[in-house]
C-alpha cells in the first residue's frame, strides 16, 4: 500500500518536530552513552522519519503507520536492506524511549522485523601481504618513522582511526606493554601491546620529543610537521604510501588494518570475546560479557596468538 500524501506543515510544528530530535539525541548522548556520529546518525533518520509524517503526530503512530513508512522506503526510495534497517533501529530506540517516559502505550514497532542483511565479511591482509608491508623501510627521518609507528600500532591493538589519533603518550605504558585507548561513547580500554609495537613506539616518542623539544606540540602521540594534532587525511596518506611501496593490490587504510589484526588473532586460535574486548565492539547487551574478562590472560592469549607477538 502507498502511504499516504505529506501536508505542508505549519512552523509550530516543525518547532515540535525539531524538539523531539533534539531530545532523543540528548537521550542517546547523556543517558545511552552512544558516540557522536551514531546520535546524529540516529536523528538524522528520525528527523527523516517526522518529516514523512507531515502532520501527523508521531506519538498517535502505530503498526500500519510503520508499515506505510517501510513500504515508503523500500518501494519509493528504494532504499537497500541495510539502510531500512538502520533507519528502523532509529524508529525503535525512538519509540522505546517515548514508551519509557510514558508518552505512549503502546510501542508502533514492537512487531517490526528487521529486513534480511547479506552476510559482508570484512576484507583483511593476508599474512602474506601483511608480511610485505611490514618489511618495507621508510627511512628514519620523522614522518617515516611516524609512518611506520602508525602501522605496527594499528595492526598491533586494532585501534580505531580516531582511537589512534586521540592517543597521548600517557596512554601507553611501554615497560608493561599495554595501551589505554578511548573508544566510541568514551568507554576506555586496555589493548597488549607486542615488542615490535613497543620499539616502533618507542623510537618514534625519541624522535619526536628531539625535533619538538622546547616547542610544545600537541599533546596527542601523532603529530605533523608543525607539532599539530595529525589529521584523519594525513595518517591515510601515510598508510597510502606504505601500501604502495609494499605493491598491495587494495589502498591501505586504518579500517583495512583493524580487519585484519582481528582476523589474524582469529586465525591464530585466539577466542572471539578476547578479540571483541580489544576491538571494543561491546554492544549495550553484551557489555558485561568482556568486562569480566581477566586482563593478564588477555595479555597473554595476545601475545600467543597474534603474529607479531
Amino acid at each position: 500500500m502507498s502511504p499516504a500524501s505529506e501536508p505542508k506543515r505549519s512552523e509550530a510544528g516543525d518547532s515540535r518536530l525539531s524538539a523531539f530530535v533534539d531530545e532523543f539525541v540528548k537521550y542517546l548522548s547523556m543517558e545511552r552513552g552512544l558516540a557522536e556520529n551514531s546520535c546524529l546518525a540516529y536523528g538524522s533518520d528520525l528527523a527523516g522519519y517526522l518529516a514523512w509524517t507531515g502532520k501527523r503526530d508521531p506519538l498517535a503512530a502505530d503498526a500500519r503507520v510503520i508499515e506505510d513508512y517501510l513500504w515508503h522506503l523500500r518501494e519509493e526510495k528504494g532504499l537497500k536492506a541495510v539502510s531500512v534497517f538502520r533507519k528502523m533501529e532509529a524508529l525503535r530506540a525512538f519509540y522505546r524511549f517515548q514508551a519509557v517516559e510514558d508518552r505512549i502505550k503502546e510501542d508502533p514497532t514492537r512487531d517490526f522485523r528487521s529486513p534480511h542483511l547479506p552476510d559482508r565479511l570484512p576484507k583483511y591482509l593476508t599474512l602474506d601481504e601483511m608480511s610485505r608491508l611490514l618489511r618495507v623501510r621508510g627511512g628514519d627521518d620523522f614522518a617515516a618513522l611516524r609512518a611506520r609507528t602508525e602501522l605496527e600500532l594499528l595492526y598491533a591493538t586494532g585501534m580505531r582511526a580516531s582511537e589512534l589519533l586521540g592517543l597521548k603518550p600517557e596512554d601507553v605504558n611501554l615497560m608493561e606493554g599495554v595501551a589505554r585507548v578511548l573508544g566510541k561513547g568514551s568507554k576506555e580500554r586496555l589493548i597488549p601491546l607486542h615488542t615490535k609495537a613497543r620499539e616502533a613506539l618507542s623510537k618514534y616518542l625519541a624522535e619526536r620529543a628531539r625535533r619538538f623539544e622546547g616547542r610544545g606540540p600537541s599533546p596527542q602521540v601523532f603529530v605533523g610537521r608543525s607539532g599539530k594534532r595529525l589529521s584523519r587525511v594525513q595518517l591515510w596518506r601515510d598508510l597510502r604510501a606504505l601500501g604502495k611501496k609494499a605493491k598491495l593490490s587494495r589502498e591501505l587504510h586504518p579500517h583495512l588494518l583493524r580487519h585484519t589484526f582481528a582476523s589474524h588473532l582469529l586465525q591464530g586460535g585466539a577466542d572471539a570475546r578476547s578479540v571483541q574486548e580489544m576491538l571494543g565492539h561491546a554492544s549495550l547487551q553484551t557489555t558485561q560479557i568482556y568486562t569480566h574478562l581477566d586482563a593478564s590472560g588477555l595479555k597473554e592469549r595476545h601475545k600467543r596468538h597474534h603474529p607479531r607477538g
